[in-house]
């Protein structure tokens, strides 16, 4: 049987300020298979974000274990955890992250260049990323000059330019009017399906969720129900 491409085993994340103690995860146990799209959904403060986070490697867990392609983070230094998410992962936020002052491309390539990647093989596949977007005519445009939708292309292109194992989405069209969300959950749902990239998207909205593989809902740090939709991913892949 082959390794999940993410696990989390008894996961615990507490935050404790003195005056305030939360227990953000509380146990969280949850898998994801390669290719598989998987939204994680639940209503403010219930720990979808937190849970992203402690997966990811962006936070700290204080108990349990989280595993990426059969490793825990645990075994991991800081060090190699940024290393991997540099080389294996893709992030998509809500408000993009782009830096005003770069073009489509070069907010792109910018993680090839901090990886050290040759600047002229950068660039080459950072515009062959904003192509799979269906931005490559925007290259050259910084993101005042784009649109909502336009904007978050490129924050999918820039979390694709690695070639990610996984690509992590936290309320990727929360920002976005319903047109635009629509066409961005289809692109990542194509991206899924052509590529066989990994999703774990965090989202409120169950028009997001309903075009995923699976729901996972979260109530006050626990997942309290998985819902598998009807059309599995490994057969929507052979359909597409």
């Amino acid at each position: 049987m082959e390794t999940p491409i993410l696990e989390a085993r008894s996961l615990e994340k507490t935050y404790d300020t003195g005056a305030v103690r939360v227990e953000a995860l509380r146990g969280v146990d949850l898998a994801l298979e390669r290719g598989e799209m998987v939204a994680i959904m639940g209503p403010s403060g219930c720990g979808k974000t937190t849970l992203l986070n402690c997966l990811s490697g962006l936070d700290s867990i204080d108990g349990g274990e989280a595993l990426i392609e059969g490793t825990p983070l645990s075994e991991m230094s800081d060090r190699e955890r940024t290393d991997y998410r540099a080389r294996r992962m893709g992030f998509v936020f809500q408000f993009y992250n782009l830096i005003p002052v770069l073009t489509s491309v070069e907010n792109v390539e910018l993680p090839l260049l901090v990886a050290r990647v040759r600047a002229h093989e950068a660039r080459e596949r950072a515009l062959a990323a904003l192509d799979l977007v269906g931005l490559a005519g925007r290259a050259g445009h910084v993101p005042d000059a784009l649109s909502g939708g336009e904007r978050q292309r490129v924050t999918i292109a820039r979390s694709l330019v690695n070639d990610p194992a996984i690509v992590w989405a936290d309320e990727p069209t929360g920002d976005l009017d319903s047109e635009n969300a629509a066409e961005i959950v289809a692109l990542m749902r194509r991206l899924n399906l052509e590529r066989g990239l990994t999703f774990l998207i965090v989202t409120h909205d169950i028009s997001v969720g309903r075009k995923t593989d699976r729901i996972v809902r979260m109530l006050d740090g626990e997942v309290v129900e998985e819902q598998r939709l009807e059309v599995p991913h490994v057969l929507a892949r052979h359909a597409a």
